[in-house]
Formats: C-alpha cells, structure tokens, sequence
C-alpha cells in the first residue's frame, strides 16, 4: 500500500502559515491585553468573553474588521441578555437552552441581517445557561465583551503594509501563469497535439482559483488602508492593487476562450497559420514580461512596449486563415487590451491603441 508524499501538503499549509502569521499574532497580543484588561483594570474575575470577543473580531482576514467587531459585540449583548433574563425566569437545563437560543437568534435577526452577529447571539446565549449562569455578572460580561471589541479595533489599526502589496505579488503570478498557458498552446499548436491542448485549457480553468484568491487579497489590502490610520499613505497602492483583479479577470476569461479554440481546431484538423501562433508566442512573451515588471514593483507601463509590438502584429490578417485561426487572433488582441489596462491605461485608451485589422 502506497502513502501520498505529505510534503506538497506541508508546504501549502507553510506557505498559508507565512501569510497569515502576523493575524495569528494579533490575535495573541489581542487576547492578552483584552484579558489584561478586563481582569486588572475592571476587575472582573475570569473574563472570558474578554478575549473571545477579541479572537472573534479579528478572525483570520483583514476584511471587514470594524464590521466583524460590531456584529460581534451586538451579538454577545443580546445574547447574554436573553441568557440572563431567561436564567432568571425559568433556571437552567436542556430546554431553557433550546429556548434561549431560539429567541436570541430571532431577536438577532430583526435586528440585523449579519450572520455573524445571529450566529453569535445564540452562543453566548448558551454559554450563559450552559456554563456561567450567574446574573450578578451579567453586566460585567457584556462590558468584557466591549473591551474585546474595542482592544481587537485598537490591534487591527497597527496593521502591516503587507496585506497592500500582497495584491500586486498575485496578479504577478496570475501574469506569469497566463503566459506559461499560452506557451502551452503555442507548443500543442506546433506538435498538433490535442492532448497538450486540452491540458492547456485545463490550465487556464484552473486559473479561476488564483483570481478568487487575488480577489480577497485585493478586498483585504483596501480594508486594511481604509481602518488603519498609520497606513493612509498608501492609499494610491492599495486602489492600484484592487485596480488589477478585473482587467486580470477578463484576460483569464479571454485566455479559456482561447485555448478552448485551440482544442477545436486540433480536433477538426483545421490548420492554423504560423504567423498566428508566433503571434500567441508573442503575447505569452508580454504577459512574462508584465510579470517580471510586477515582481519587481516597477511601473507597469514598462512592459506597455512589448505590448504594443503584439498589437500591431495582431492586425496583420492571414489570407488563407480559417474561422478558429481567426478565433484565436481575435482572442490574442482582446488579451492585448486586459494586459494593456493592467499596465495602466484606461480600457478606452487601451481599445484605441489596437490597430485595425488589415491583410498583409
């Protein structure tokens, strides 16, 4: 019997540790000084909601902190009220939990659309039939659960710049991916074999999963410059970032359209120029570049000249071009346009640089 090697697995779970060690460390400092305080300053004996509160507010992402908070903290309130109130009337048990939760999440619910502040409601509402039903604190707990709002708020402002530039590091990789299925087709377009196309079109689906990820990372480093006062200044690289994921978006969508048309002319045996595919070589050479250009957090305009030189050979039509040679032109040039906007011009602009398509 033959074991899967765990290394592949170890390493994406290293590499995951690497991104989000600084949140795993807020946290910690979060659950430290919450407890702190709640314990030293207010006085109060074992307060736990203190730091559940404050791992709950910060949770593993950089989006949408301040709203996480105030679910929270909303939740907790009306869940320890409803916990108390019905501790006091009916005692503790089975069914007074049944009933506790049941009307601390409906009372959530009308109060607000946030799952989190629903979901959070009926757990501390159980918490305090099931394990802390003790109604001389029930003003305390909830004042515990304000000062790990308030101590996780204060954390999450002294945010580091990573999370800005995170953006730019994945639309890099998304580029050097494009440009590695395009090498792809070009090589399965050269040999005439389907298989090394289809394999290439499966590259490019996969794709998606790199863009959902740039996606959150884009959301996160905008979050991040929005609720954190010492990182305003990089406000213009933090739009720059979420300005890539949808002119990066549109080029993966283009770049399936393509090696999909690639597949059918393998498979109809239809015959596709030469100068056409060095025109796919050609634009994999770009996106490489546009790649290189990101990695290396220069001006993205610098790879505009590669691009440019796609453009103006995308034009040139072949005479003797069937529909799917034709196809994959035409998909070459709209993938000229999301590469061109991610460089930095405007799509108007971006559209008006494409030469006319003219015969030879």
């Amino acid at each position: 019997m033959t074991f899967p090697d765990p290394r592949p697995a170890l390493a994406r779970g290293i590499d995951r540790l690497s991104e989000r060690w600084v949140l795993v460390l807020q946290i910690g400092v979060s659950v430290f000084a919450a407890w702190l305080v709640a314990s030293e300053v207010l006085g109060h004996v074992n307060p736990f909601f203190a730091p559940v509160t404050a791992i709950l507010c910060l949770g593993l992402t950089y989006g949408q902190r301040l709203r996480r908070i105030v679910e929270v903290t909303v939740g907790v309130a009306i869940g320890i009220l409803v916990g108390d109130l019905i501790v006091v009337w009916l005692g503790s048990g089975a069914l007074q939990m049944a009933l506790v939760v049941v009307l601390a999440m409906g009372i959530a619910v009308v109060v607000s659309s946030g799952q989190l502040l629903v979901v959070q409601a009926g757990v501390q509402s159980v918490f305090i039939v099931a394990l802390v039903a003790d109604q001389s604190a029930s003003v305390s707990r909830w004042l515990d659960a304000v000062v790990g709002g308030v101590v996780a708020l204060l954390v999450g402002a002294i945010a580091p710049t990573s999370p800005v530039r995170r953006p730019r590091v994945l639309a890099a990789r998304t580029a050097r991916e494009i440009a590695t299925t395009l090498r792809e087709v070009v090589h399965a377009l050269h040999r005439r074999d389907r298989a090394l196309a289809t394999a290439a079109l499966d590259d490019a689906r996969a794709l998606e999963d790199q863009l959902a990820e740039l996606r959150v990372a884009a959301s996160e480093g905008a979050a991040v410059v929005r609720q954190s006062p010492l990182l305003r200044r990089h406000a213009p690289a933090a739009r720059a970032g979420s300005a890539l994921v949808v002119p990066l978006d549109r080029c993966v969508r283009n770049l399936r359209v393509l090696a999909r048309r690639a597949v059918v002319a393998l498979v109809r045996d239809e015959e596709v120029p030469e100068k056409y595919i060095a025109l796919v070589a050609a634009l994999a050479d770009a996106a490489g570049d546009l790649a290189r250009v990101l990695d290396e957090h220069a001006t993205p305009s610098a790879a505009r000249a590669v691009l440019d030189r796609v453009a103006e050979l995308s034009a040139h039509v072949a005479p003797d071009a069937g529909l799917s040679a034709e196809m994959l032109r035409g998909q070459v040039r709209s993938m000229v346009v999301d590469l061109l906007v991610v460089a930095g011009l405007e799509e108007d602009e971006a559209l008006l640089s494409l030469p006319e398509s003219h015969l030879p």
